[in-house]
């Protein structure tokens, strides 16, 4: 089948390339315009241009992928659908209606609508997610499935394990669907939940106002892609990786850092730091953390 193919993310990248290897290579790949990205802020492709063009595909990088001249790159492509992932931008009248266009999303709709179903599970904990191949529509998320595929959350899974799991089955039920052409069911009015977009806010970790396991799920949420960060006296203290300790009682003082590892008093139970990244620093183990506090 003739296919274009719009997206933007790595996640979406990964999901390109698994495309690109069955019958249904896209013609066309289509992006968003190169962006500030890393420590220096140079402007860069998204990574679904750098899988592109590694793959041998034309790409183009739209400021609107609404307009005239965006629409004329995807017909002179002669797509018989249209493949989504990731892409980052609303699809508008009249280009939502000219082809069938394939969404890849990360969640068991309807459960996490929205820009982050990877995060808001995991934040939620929990202990399933999945992928759902869903017909675009003007709605958010809310247009019939295709075909929907299941995988666990382990307590141990942040967002990384998650994502790289989810884009090897995006990959694969998209192909698929491309393949089939099942028909589409419309999505169930019950359980809608909708994933907000990750926010500054959402890093800051607040143990005044958050239990030890809430602020858990929310680093691993975060790692390795944001980022989550506890606000110190002398600065954000970076953490992706933490549990809730084994204590009985509260601590002391709202944060100990006389033991091995830091402990952190939540509102409920007690947060232990394992892997943080001090301002400027690399990432450490909170060990070594603390023996350069100590010095």
């Amino acid at each position: 089948m003739r296919t274009v193919y719009l997206g933007t993310s790595a996640f979406a990248a990964a999901v390109l390339e698994r495309l690109a290897d069955s019958p249904h290579r896209p013609e066309l790949v289509v992006s968003r315009p190169d962006s500030q990205r890393g420590r220096g802020r140079h402007l860069q492709p998204p990574p679904v241009i750098e899988s592109a063009r590694a793959l041998g595909v034309e790409t183009v990088q739209p400021a609107s992928v609404n307009s005239e001249e965006a629409r004329a790159q995807i017909a002179a492509a002669a797509p018989e659908a249209i493949c989504v992932c990731a892409f980052g931008a609303l699809i508008r009248e009249p280009l939502l209606s000219e082809y069938r266009m394939l969404n890849v999303h990360p969640s068991l709709l309807p459960r996490w609508r929205g820009a982050a179903p990877i995060e808001r599970a995991i934040m939620a904990g929990d202990d399933r997610t999945g992928v759902s191949i869903m017909i675009l529509t003007a709605g958010l998320d809310s247009g019939p499935i295709c075909r929907q595929s299941e995988l666990q959350i382990g307590p141990d899974d942040d967002y990384g394990s998650v994502a790289q799991r989810l884009q090897r089955l995006g990959g694969e039920d998209l192909v698929a669907v491309l393949d089939e052409s099942p028909e589409p069911v419309p999505q169930a009015e019950d359980g809608v939940t909708y994933a907000d977009k990750i926010t500054p806010e959402d890093r800051r970790l607040d143990p005044d106002h958050e239990s030890a396991a809430a602020l858990v799920r929310r680093v691993r949420a975060l790692t390795p892609q944001i980022g989550a960060y506890l606000e110190l006296p002398d600065g954000r203290l970076g953490v992706s990786r933490a549990r809730v300790a084994d204590l009985v009682g509260p601590l002391a003082h709202e944060i100990d850092l006389t033991g091995p590892r830091p402990l952190v008093q939540c509102s409920e139970g007690v947060l232990e730091l394992l892997t943080v990244q001090p301002p400027g620093k690399r990432s450490m183990a909170a060990g070594d953390y603390l023996r350069g506090l100590r010095r």
